[in-house]
């Protein structure tokens, strides 16, 4: 180890030891908000697309679009994000990707015909990918050790509550009778209101500390950001001669004191994502969002059309609540299982178990004689699949990317990752209306099986087990060089 790792890996002790408390919380209410909005509004589409086409009379190409258009917008808002994180700090970025999806939420409410509404679809899906590249990061860095995947994970499990609120809005206003030419409206615009609800919050977030050391090399405000988050003063190093009790920090000498060089390590070498072992990393986190995603939007923004397809005379009150039913019963509690276990036996056995049984589920759908035409049968298994998409690779894909690249790249590998993600999701919600009407219901699973089998795969092949290690660690990161006068950080 050298005299830089260690005296960096003394300024983030207190903040690995330390216990969960009122700062780590906030910070994951602040970052969970928004993907609460995010499932929101990427979920409540194919509610609206129903509603919307004998009044926009919709064909199958423009209810596809409308379906997934928002995430082929968010690939791009991933990458935007990704990537000028890593270039002007992560507070620069953070709320301004949720200023981005309230002003898209607002506009759809006012659309007038499939065009406005595919534009203004668009803007919030940019937000959304936006959204997803920055508060991983965010929280990843403000967590301690023990916890890390407890706390990314809970700002994911957020993504439930906005699963469960999007049939439940739609059930109340469907059942109480609201017009559909009104009921559309209301369920686009509503998802401004929590989203808009943490702009300020995210705007007044402190930098990270492990941006400001390990891109700026800032030793005084790292200091000042991990004790107030942990309440505890740092030990700042003298050239890795050991901790400091008197004075005031300096900035870090050497590659990594400018942005210029915000992509080299403290022992000079400039890490690239192409590099070992983070190619195959990114192959890793990248290609199973990308899997993951394809079954999991595809199943979810079609599932009034699978309902349908199903039961050919239920209402679409009667389908929507059944997909409140089956994310209340199997999708949501599988979010927060994932969470408290995240942390004892780790995200790669999450990951590869949670494939295993759903490519298993959908295979039975596929395969059993009435596994695709009887409630009986279809329901149990689908709702299965869910259970262990939550608990197992939609949880895992997420927290990931946070901690297996090192800082002055994780924002471009947590954005290249999730935008991967979004462009799996894309196929999937375009495409799924046109496989069920060639291929059915049990097509459609015989597909989502063979990709949830390359997930477990690419898993067991691509990917580390973070669990239980610093970030430094896990991120195969060498610390930049920390210098300071034999001086206490004040």
């Amino acid at each position: 180890m050298s005299d830089g790792t260690a005296s960096a890996n003394a300024m983030y002790r207190p903040l690995d030891e330390a216990e969960i408390g009122r700062k780590h919380w906030l910070t994951v209410f602040t970052a969970g908000m928004g993907f609460f909005t995010d499932a929101y509004d990427l979920f409540i589409i194919g509610t609206v697309t129903v509603l919307l086409t004998p009044i926009f009379h919709l064909s199958t190409n423009q209810i596809s679009l409308l379906n997934s258009i928002s995430l082929l917008a968010s690939v791009a808002g991933a990458l935007t994000f990704g990537k000028l994180m890593d270039k002007l700090g992560r507070k620069r970025m953070y709320g301004v990707e949720v200023a981005i999806l309230v002003v898209g939420a607002i506009l759809t409410a006012f659309a007038w015909n499939f065009t406005s509404l595919l534009v203004f679809r668009m803007i919030v899906g940019y937000g959304v990918g936006g959204d997803y590249a920055t508060s991983a990061v965010i929280t990843s860095e403000y967590a301690n050790r023990k916890s890390r995947g407890r706390l990314v994970g809970s700002v994911f499990a957020m993504q439930g509550l906005g699963l469960l609120a999007g049939p439940a809005i739609a059930s109340i206003f469907l059942g109480a009778g609201v017009p559909d030419t009104i009921a559309w409206r209301l369920m686009l615009g509503l998802g401004a209101i929590p989203a808009a609800s943490v702009i300020y919050l995210r705007r007044k977030i402190r930098e990270t500390p492990r941006y400001t050391l390990s891109v700026r090399g800032d030793v005084a405000t790292t200091a000042k950001t991990v004790a107030w988050v942990t309440g505890q003063q740092p030990a700042v190093g003298t050239n890795g001669a050991g901790p400091v009790t008197g004075g005031t920090a300096t900035r870090a000498r050497g590659p990594v004191g400018s942005l210029g060089n915000a992509n080299a390590n403290g022992n000079g070498r400039r890490v690239k994502l192409t590099s070992k072992p983070f190619l195959l990393r990114l192959i890793g986190t990248a290609g199973s969002w990308f899997l993951l995603d394809i079954a999991f939007y595809g199943n979810s923004v079609s599932s009034p059309l699978i309902l349908k397809l199903l039961q050919p005379k239920g209402t679409l009150l009667d389908h929507t609540l059944i997909s409140l039913g089956i994310f209340a019963v199997a999708a949501f509690p599988g979010y927060w299982l994932a969470v408290f276990l995240m942390d004892r036996i780790g995200r790669k056995r999450i990951q590869w178990q949670g494939f295993t049984v759903m490519a298993a589920a959908f295979a039975l759908i596929w395969l059993l004689p009435d596994g695709a035409t009887a409630v009986g049968v279809f329901l149990p298994l689908f709702a299965i699949s869910y259970f262990f998409i939550e608990f197992g690779p939609n949880m895992t894909t997420f927290v990931y990317p946070s901690e297996v690249f090192p800082t002055s790249v994780r924002g471009t590998g947590d954005g290249i990752s999730a935008a991967a993600g979004k462009t799996g999701a894309f196929l999937g919600a375009l495409l799924v209306p046109h496989l069920l009407a060639s291929v059915g219901i049990s097509g459609v699973m015989g597909i989502m099986a063979a990709v949830s089998v390359v997930g477990i795969g690419l898993t067991l092949v691509a990917l580390p087990e973070p669990k239980g290690q610093t970030l430094e660690s896990a991120a195969a990161e060498d610390a930049p060089e920390v210098t300071a006068p034999a001086a206490a950080v004040g």
